[in-house]
């Protein structure tokens, strides 16, 4: 239900997005149904009705359907009127008023999750400039799924277990990895979830701040740096992991050595696991 959600809410920032940047008045679209070939419609921006709420569109059928069966983008330039798909949606079409459509399906890893539409309620070619902006449009959207889908791998895999060395290496990691993929998620509350649970993996401050001393306060950041320095990454692995320059990943670490009273990078990951900011 939490990767619907997410998906949902991609695709409504999607449609937005799309009538932006094609000029197109109407957009809408939805998401595939889990282990079905079918798409519902439920998604909408510039509709003047609820003709097309909740239609669902079946593999093959129609213009919406052909784009999930082809993986492809598919356009008409009068829909009731088109030789090129089946007909099935016509009247729910025709009382929205549309004429010309494209259909651009969102693939993530080789499965059609989603189909953006936009359309014109006049009859005219759809030029390939709205096209292939449409397409960019749910490229973003692909890349805003992958980067949910490891998260929810990631955080499924994450299961604290201290006293098992092999599996708490195999955290300690999970860890790194969700702090990096962090920065990437575009929705704020997956990504905050994100964060707390990167703070559940953390086993909490130690005897030292308990006792009074004053605790170690890290920049977003420098814990990114940190963390993958923990799982073993070079600076120039690190700094990919992130999409960092190198120099950019030495200053943040540097910068967290000082905050930690550390000498060496191995000191830090110590200073910083005894201060609880890490697994």
């Amino acid at each position: 239900m939490a990767a619907d959600a997410a998906g949902t809410a991609e695709m409504r920032g999607a449609l937005a997005r799309l009538r932006r940047t094609t000029g197109l008045p109407v957009a809408f679209g939805g998401l595939v149904e889990p282990g079905r070939r079918r798409m519902r419609i439920s998604e909408f921006s510039g509709a003047a009705t609820l003709a097309l709420s909740g239609l669902a569109v079946t593999s093959g059928n129609g213009l919406g359907g052909k784009a999930v069966a082809l993986a492809r983008p598919c356009a008409v330039s009068d829909y009731s009127l088109s030789r090129r798909i089946s007909h099935e949606y016509d009247a729910a079409v025709a009382e929205e008023g549309l004429r010309s459509v494209l259909a651009v399906p969102v693939v993530v890893r080789r499965r059609v999750r989603g189909v953006l539409y936009g359309a014109l309620r006049t009859a005219q070619p759809l030029g390939d400039r709205t096209l292939d902006a449409a397409v960019d449009v749910a490229r973003e959207v692909e890349q805003a799924l992958v980067v949910g889908d490891e998260v929810r791998e990631l955080l499924t895999a994450a299961r604290p277990q201290p006293d098992r060395g092999a599996e708490w290496e195999q955290v300690r990691e999970a860890h790194a990895a969700l702090r990096a993929l962090a920065p990437r998620i575009t929705d704020p509350v997956l990504r905050a979830d994100l964060l707390d649970v990167c703070g559940l993996l953390a086993p909490g401050r130690e005897e030292g701040a308990a006792a009074g001393e004053r605790p170690v306060v890290l920049a977003p950041r420098e814990l990114d740096v940190l963390a993958c320095v923990a799982a073993g990454a070079t600076n120039a692995a690190a700094a990919e992991r992130l999409g960092l320059r190198p120099e950019t990943v030495k200053g943040y670490l540097r910068s967290a050595m000082r905050r930690l009273g550390a000498h060496t990078r191995g000191e830090a990951v110590v200073a910083a696991r005894r201060a609880g900011l890490l697994p």
